[in-house]
């Protein structure tokens, strides 16, 4: 008999690929996925450990475990904290920290019946149990940062920079592509850093070697792949050299840059590359490349030291860089980051005032953004088909974090079709759509 297990995944996308991980190799060994927690033999729950809301979900989703089921191993982020985890919640069966999937698979094995067998140590296993809908998927293809940025403790939970060598991520991306997904997101947690750690290292995939950089590796998924979309990119210079195949058709129009901040003395303190002013040189260059290039971003309010006149300066930039996509955070302390120990913190009023200031201009951005869109045909991918219509994204659309377009009529359409509408109407964040006629045939 093979054990049931329940599976609660918190966190980012790097996260989610962490769990399809999980879970693809407890399927190996025989055991099952259940939805009810209560009929588990043990619930395994792969936690977040970055920002404050985040520890509190994690502890909140451990103790709602404990009360339904009672047999629960923790992995994830917040299990490199694992004494202050046990002096919380003592009666759990195991901890593990992050990109532990034999020690969470032996925990499962020892605390539920059933025969198991020895699994494979590759450095990342392709996850072939997804979490996300069978038209898209995450593509890990680094882990690890070597970055210090002094409010992130990533380096220290994941490690330094390990990226796959390019055959085995397009190994990986194939079967996706025989599975049927039309989008892979690239993640990492930089993205554009990838292949520096292995010096691009050759690797051969299908009789043929390609080097492990990251336009090679775009250039290839996208001959498997119809949308390729890249999140987590720094502004490096190399990244230049992806903005044409953006505008050729080879690559989504779509960068995610997680700038956190433009005032040059906050970007020194968080100890982040770049300056403001170099940045929105790049994206005007970007723009003139590709102008339909889609730029999402990031930003952290409130980081300690931050004034009045700090904060304008972002505020000019976000009005000067006109990005499409923002999201932003009130700075809170991480345990063990460097920027706890910087002097002049801001309160907690002045950082939502703040963020509500920013988001009420990047609405303001993004509504009269859209607005010009209207009028405009444009290929949508459908995420979901209901009896009053389809939702579904554009090319500058990310799956969670960005808006949706709306589609009218959702006759002959299914969750993974891609097809054309025409743009009737808009508003902050969302498009609205007439269908233009039958799905596009890739076959």
């Amino acid at each position: 008999m093979t054990g049931k297990v329940g599976f609660v995944s918190l966190g980012c996308s790097k996260a989610l690929v962490d769990s399809e991980e999980i879970l693809t190799n407890l399927d190996a060994v025989g055991h099952r996925c259940v939805d009810d927690l209560a009929e588990a033999d043990v619930v395994v729950i792969n936690t977040c450990g970055f920002i404050t809301s985040a520890v509190e979900e994690s502890y909140d989703a451990i103790e709602a475990a404990l009360a339904t089921n009672g047999r629960v191993i923790v992995t994830g982020c917040l299990g490199v904290r694992e004494a202050q985890i046990r002096e919380r919640f003592p009666d759990l069966l195991a901890i593990t920290g992050p990109q532990a999937v034999r020690e969470v698979v032996a925990a499962v094995n020892e605390f539920t019946p059933g025969s198991v067998v020895e699994l494979p140590e590759p450095l990342m296993r392709a996850a072939e149990f997804k979490l996300t809908p069978a038209h898209y998927a995450y593509l890990k293809i680094a882990e690890g940062c070597n970055h210090k940025c002094s409010f992130c403790i990533i380096p220290s939970m994941r490690g330094k920079l390990r990226s796959r060598l390019i055959g085995d991520v397009l190994r990986e991306a194939e079967r996706l592509a025989a599975a049927g997904v039309q989008e892979l997101l690239i993640i990492a947690q930089d993205t554009s850093a990838y292949g520096v750690d292995v010096r691009y290292r050759e690797d051969v995939f299908n009789g043929k070697l390609y080097p492990s950089n990251l336009e090679t590796l775009c250039t290839e998924l996208a001959r498997l792949v119809p949308w390729v979309r890249l999140h987590y990119l720094y502004p490096y210079p190399h990244v230049d050299r992806l903005i044409p195949l953006m505008a050729e058709g080879v690559l989504l129009p779509y960068l995610d840059v997680p700038l956190q901040h433009a005032d040059p003395g906050i970007l020194k303190r968080m100890r982040r590359p770049a300056a403001a002013e170099n940045t929105l040189e790049r994206i005007l260059s970007w723009r003139s490349i590709c102008p339909e290039i889609t730029i999402r971003s990031t930003f952290i309010v409130g980081f300690p030291g931050e004034t009045d006149a700090d904060f304008t300066r972002l505020l000019d930039f976000l009005d000067e860089a006109q990005l499409d996509r923002v999201g932003c955070f009130t700075y809170s302390e991480v345990e063990g980051a460097a920027a706890n120990e910087l002097p002049d913190p801001v309160d907690e009023a002045t950082k939502l005032d703040r963020q509500e200031l920013l988001l009420e201009l990047q609405g303001t951005i993004s509504e009269q953004k859209l607005v010009q869109k209207r009028g405009l045909d444009m290929e949508v991918l459908v995420d979901e088909v209901t009896a009053n219509g389809a939702i579904a994204r554009s090319r500058g659309d990310s799956p969670e974090v960005d808006g949706v377009v709306h589609i009218s009529d959702s006759k002959g359409l299914v969750p993974g079709s891609r097809t054309w509408v025409h743009i009737t109407d808009s508003d902050t964040h969302d498009l609205y759509a007439k269908h233009l006629g039958n799905p596009l045939n890739f076959d």
